[in-house]
């Protein structure tokens, strides 16, 4: 199922709130999408297993940080498990008290408006509070496993399931 749904490229956000401690908190994210424009409603999904996700739900806010290609350091540091997340990184809290990332491209801030458990993720929408654009450079890209669309494809790795052998 990666290797297939890799085959649709996406942008990649970051997602931050600040839990009730005050602590500020974020993940990266690739599912993100619009809903609707009237009431304004976005989407992203999370990891029910994550830390800042469980966080943000309680505090009910988040902003969406849309980021540029060369961000992959913000996604490295948000992508992963390790290592403060915060630390060192120039950040401002936005008027809406949640994390505005430096040098995205967008920002959208939004209150949590309804959550719909879907296997291990959250289907999380939001009702947006105000939109910001801050950079009109290109976008990042997920796509095949990677960043970036103009590269040739990754040779498909060899299927540990072995259900390749069990289709019609």
């Amino acid at each position: 199922m990666r290797r297939a749904m890799g085959t649709f490229a996406s942008g990649v956000t970051v997602v931050t709130g600040v839990g009730r401690d005050g602590d500020p908190v974020g993940f990266a994210c690739q599912s993100f999408a619009s809903v609707s424009l009237d009431p304004a409603l976005v989407l992203f999904c999370a990891d029910h297993r994550g830390r800042a996700w469980p966080r943000i739900r309680e505090s009910g806010r988040f902003t969406v940080n849309v980021l540029a290609a060369e961000q992959t350091d913000l996604c490295a540091r948000f992508g992963s498990g390790k290592g403060r997340k915060y630390e060192d990184l120039r950040w401002e809290l936005s008027r809406w008290g949640t994390p505005s990332l430096p040098g995205v491209l967008t920002r959208v801030h939004a209150d949590v408006y309804d959550v719909h458990g879907a296997g291990d993720h959250d289907v999380v929408l939001g009702r947006v509070l105000a939109l910001e654009t801050v950079s009109d450079r290109e976008p990042m890209l997920f796509f095949r496993g990677g960043f970036g669309v103009d590269r040739p494809p990754a040779a498909p790795a060899p299927d540990p399931w072995g259900w390749g052998d069990h289709w019609g």
